[in-house]
This record gives structure tokens, C-alpha cells and sequence, in this order.
């Protein structure tokens, strides 16, 4: 099934590709994002404290998930996880 992703799942990608530290760009191709996409997400999670810019050189930049973003990420994933078992993917088809 081919279908576009929600803001929520696209949050989760980039958390997870910064949960070790990552760049613009290696998040924006990780998460199969856009350049338009990466900038308004990036300023979302920057100003909401769930990721964080760490300088390494000049002027390279890497961005690393908060504890904050720690939590929502797990959060996201369990929610993820029930929705997807309440949806009929149990089996039985509740």
C-alpha cells in the first residue's frame, strides 16, 4: 500500500536517525525527506527541546535527540504499535 506519512511518523524517522548524532543531510536522506520538509521539521523539534544542535567543526553541525525526544519517540512507537494490533493486524481481525 502506498500512502503518504503522517507528520507523526515523520517525526519518529528523523528521531530516530538523530538518536546517535546526525547531520541536515544524512537525516534528510535517512527519513527520505525533502529539503523544505527537513527545514520546517528541524525548526519544529529544535524550538520543542527534542533534539538539539551540537557544533563539531566549522561548520559542520550535527543534531542530537534530547531526553525529551527519547521519550516521545518511545511514546510515538507504542502508540504506533497499538494502533496497528487495534487495526486488525492481530490476526482476528478486531
Amino acid at each position: 500500500m502506498n500512502r503518504r506519512r503522517s507528520n507523526i511518523e515523520i517525526i519518529a524517522d528523523m528521531l530516530k536517525v538523530g538518536e546517535n548524532g546526525a547531520g541536515k543531510t544524512e537525516i534528510m536522506y535517512s527519513a527520505n525527506m525533502s529539503y523544505a520538509q527537513i527545514q520546517k521539521y528541524l525548526g519544529f523539534l529544535l524550538s520543542h527541546g527534542f533534539i538539539n544542535k551540537v557544533k563539531v567543526g566549522n561548520p559542520s553541525v550535527t543534531y542530537q535527540v534530547t531526553d525529551k525526544g527519547g521519550e516521545l519517540l518511545k511514546n510515538i512507537n507504542y502508540i504506533v504499535e497499538v494502533l496497528e494490533f487495534r487495526n486488525g493486524h492481530n490476526g482476528n481481525g478486531a
